[in-house]
């Protein structure tokens, strides 16, 4: 029987650069509850953002932010994962050779970038809405380093090999929409979040359903009894789900019908 619910955001529940849910997933999550059922939010999105998208329904669901870097469960932190300082620095320093990148570093509550792109900092805070401050420099940044983002508008497709060849035996790096990388903090991902938040609230894995488009929701996928890869996310994450879909809204309604 379902108990659980966990779905990622960008290109799963939101889609074509979407930043607002619609009422009809709260409606969803309301339904869902009624039922027993919990709903967990897993993001690599920054938990503050994604409570507020949540708005009528936020203080119903379960979060999973930095892609597994942090779990809040009824306000309470279950989990956290922090990437080493020294690792951070040199990757913040790496990032500097590769042109047209801007960088953000996420901590607890707050985000940071150096960035000098006006495009970048207006999308993060205008578009996006983090909050996020704009630093001269990110060595500045004493606070634990939870997720480390790069972005690249115009030539993403080099992103990821240019960071994952460096780096890749020190710290894991995913894909994180079609604009992103992210560096996660060791043994942080969603499915190490999700299974941490499942024991601390009693469910089991197997009794939940989990969607997700990109490679930072293998984990996650791989955990649940069922699980969805979205028809049009990335498609080698197929391997780790029991189906696909092009609708989340469709799969949760007919859980929905068959209880």
């Amino acid at each position: 029987m379902i108990k659980y619910v966990a779905s990622d955001l960008d290109g799963t529940l939101l889609h074509g650069g979407a930043q607002n849910l619609s009422d009809e997933i709260f409606d969803l999550i309301r339904r869902l509850k009624e039922r027993g059922i919990r709903f967990i939010a897993a993001s690599g999105r920054q938990y503050n953002n994604i409570y507020r998208m949540f708005g009528p329904v936020q203080d119903d669901i379960s979060y999973i932010a930095e892609n597994g870097s942090l779990c809040i469960h009824n306000h309470e932190v279950i989990s956290r994962g922090f990437i080493e300082r020294e690792l951070g620095l040199r990757i913040i320093d790496y990032s500097k050779k590769y042109e047209g990148c801007s960088c953000l570093l996420s901590c607890e509550g707050r985000c940071y970038t150096d960035s000098k792109d006006d495009h970048f900092i207006s999308h993060i805070k205008n578009v996006v809405k983090y909050d996020m401050d704009v630093v001269e420099d990110l060595h500045e940044v004493t606070a634990p380093f939870l997720k480390l983002a790069m972005c690249d508008f115009s030539n993403p497709d080099q992103l990821f090999p240019f960071f994952r060849d460096r780096f890749e035996k020190e710290i894991k790096v995913v894909t994180s929409g079609n604009i992103w990388i992210d560096f996660i903090a060791p043994n942080a991902n969603k499915g190490t979040a999700l299974a941490g938040l499942l024991h601390h609230i009693g469910l089991d894995p197997a009794d939940g359903v989990t969607f997700g488009d990109q490679y930072n929701d293998t984990e996650m996928l791989a955990l649940a009894g069922t699980s969805y890869a979205m028809a049009d996310g990335n498609s080698g994450l197929r391997k780790y789900a029991t189906g696909v879909t092009d609708s989340v809204e469709k799969v949760l309604y007919d859980i929905l019908k068959s209880i």
